[in-house]
């Protein structure tokens, strides 16, 4: 008994740590406790030294050093101060005025806010929520598919999972060892392309199923002109606008930075594309703020709304991730502006009291907490594994696989697709992804492209029946029972548990054939990283000046010896 113990304390030691997360023990203790009693077993076997644990507190107090993790709480401020200032119900109320009178809208506004707020709050749970008791009672008043209104619903809040600043993105970037930057680098394009294959699937509905997605009638459209007019040409002539302007300042960046900064500037494509279009939101905020300061009347109501309701958080989006992006700030310091910036947007929107700051503080005071309990005895349980060669177990395991690097991805995408049924993403990214993290470096798959594989596999795993938190998230916000709709006076049946589950499965099969596009298209992800160095170690010379600007050997014999301007 005690040699097959010795021989394979590794699967002993995982499986040990799989049953405790299944039984529902709380997830930190799981892994500290299967840490430490593993690794006194090793002791007693005499697999480990006895000084073994000496090294942890040195681990714990690193844990606490990390920079990049110090952005979670940040962010996390971040969102919650936005979603308490009511920033949600401003862009869901606007976003349906403006989509609503096309066969659709109503679900293209919520997909459209899903990903505005997923890139300024980064909170699943906030975002579904918020849409849920917005949204939802406005979709069913107008006859709305019950399923198709939920998964819109539920699909669009988990975008915070995918699109920067997500923190899954920031775990993950810490686990993987690579940069934040590159990690939204990575993950922007597959972000924002998969908001558009969910759009692309409620206009197919909308085209050949209209009667699921009806459009809203006239009455329920609020910004109107005094002549009756939508003011809709007014807000298209502003877009206009402001897209050529941001285009020609594009255009016209390296020259106007050359001639700034004295010498030749080649900016990068993201760097136009982000300063460009913070100018180009900028110039709309100061339109609408000069049109309606002088009472010029060139803007409908609509406009308006739209520039003072949208650029504020767009600005702030800009400000996050253009820092980051351009290397001008760590991911950190882009938290820390982010945050700052929301108090400010609150304040100015005179929203913000200090009950709700204190809720905010108090939230992002638990979330952080948790991650760090949970990276705490994800490290004890790494400490361990890793002394008795569990990592060297794990890649064996991943060498019988078929298919190379596809093979890999294949079988570690359904794993974690199914262990999201269960565990949150935080407990899967500190367990294990440390563990493939060096199997998918040995394979040479690039970590940033794994690591986004990863997130939008999560995300998945938020949507699908029966354990979806999402699902959970709008349920509980969701009516059960029929009501009486308090503007139309008409009883409206309430939401089933089934209509939440077959609302998911279209957008879980979106978000599949997403992370199956990625899987076959890498470039996707690396071609927006920056190009890797290759070093030759033997081409390397090391060369220095000689002293007083003499050449080498001047005035020196043969075996280095100088007789004038020495060292």
């Amino acid at each position: 008994m005690i040699e097959f113990v010795t021989s394979n304390l590794a699967p002993i030691m995982f499986g040990a740590v799989v049953f405790f997360l299944l039984s529902g023990f709380p997830v930190a203790f799981s892994l500290a406790a299967c840490g430490l009693l593993f690794g006194f077993i090793g002791m007693e076997l005499g697999l480990l030294p006895g000084s073994l644990f000496q090294a942890l507190p040195l681990r714990v107090f690193g844990i606490m050093q990390n920079d990049i993790l110090l952005a979670i709480p940040f962010f996390t401020l971040m969102g919650l101060v936005l979603e308490r200032s009511g920033m949600a119900e401003d862009l869901l109320d606007t976003a349906g005025q403006v989509f609503g009178p096309i066969r659709g809208g109503l679900a293209l506004s919520v997909i459209f806010v899903g990903a505005l707020l997923a890139a300024t709050t980064g909170v699943v749970a906030a975002s579904v929520i918020s849409m849920g008791l917005i949204s939802l009672p406005i979709m069913l008043r107008y006859g709305y598919s019950r399923p198709i209104a939920c998964g819109a619903i539920t699909a669009s809040g988990t975008l915070a999972q995918a699109i920067p600043p997500s923190l899954v993105l920031i775990v993950m970037a810490d686990q993987l060892g690579r940069s934040v930057g590159d990690m939204y680098k990575g993950a922007f394009i597959p972000a924002f392309m998969l908001v558009g294959l969910y759009a692309l699937f409620i206009i197919g509905l909308a085209i050949f199923k209209p009667k699921l997605v009806p459009a809203l009638p006239p009455e329920a459209l609020r910004f109107r002109e005094p002549d009756g007019g939508s003011g809709l040409r007014s807000l298209c002539v502003l877009l206009l606008v402001v897209t050529g302007i941001s285009v020609v300042f594009g255009l016209q960046y390296d020259a106007l930075m050359t001639a700034w900064q004295g010498r030749t500037v080649n900016a990068s494509t993201e760097e136009v594309a982000v300063v460009a279009l913070t100018f180009g939101t900028l110039v709309a905020l100061v339109l609408a703020g000069l049109n309606k300061l002088l009472k010029a009347g060139l803007l409908s109501r609509i406009a308006e709304r739209v520039t003072f309701v949208l650029i504020p958080p767009l600005a702030l989006i800009f400000l996050v991730l253009g820092t980051i992006f351009l290397g001008v700030a760590t991911p950190t310091e882009g938290g820390a502006m982010g945050a700052v910036g929301a108090l400010i947007m609150a304040v100015a929107r005179r929203r913000l009291d200090f009950v709700k700051l204190r809720d905010a503080l108090e939230s992002t005071t638990r979330l952080s907490v948790f991650v760090m309990f949970i990276l705490i005895g994800a490290t004890v349980f790494s400490f361990t594994f890793t002394a008795i060669d569990g990592k060297e177990w794990v890649e064996h395991l991943f060498d019988q696989l078929p298919g190379g690097q596809i093979g890999f991805l294949i079988f570690v995408n359904a794993m974690i697709f199914f262990l999201g049924f269960f565990l949150d993403f935080f407990e899967i990214a500190f367990i294990l992804i440390p563990l493939l993290a060096p199997v998918a470096d040995k394979l040479g798959i690039d970590l940033i492209w794994f690591g986004v594989l990863i997130a939008l596999n999560l995300q998945t795993s938020f949507l699908t029946p029966p354990f979806g938190f999402a699902l959970f998230y709008l349920r509980s916000v969701a009516p059960v029972g029929a009501y009486l709709d308090r503007v139309t006076g008409q009883r409206i049946e309430g939401i089933r548990t089934t209509q939440i589950y077959r609302g998911s499965v279209a957008f879980v099969l979106i978000q599949i054939l997403m992370i199956a596009m990625l899987i076959v298209f890498p470039e996707l992800v690396t071609g927006s990283l920056d190009a890797k160095v290759e070093v030759d170690l033997d081409t390397i010379r090391i060369e220095a000046p000689p002293s007083g600007g003499d050449s080498w050997g001047s005035g020196g014999d043969a075996g280095g010896n100088q007789d004038r301007g020495g060292w």
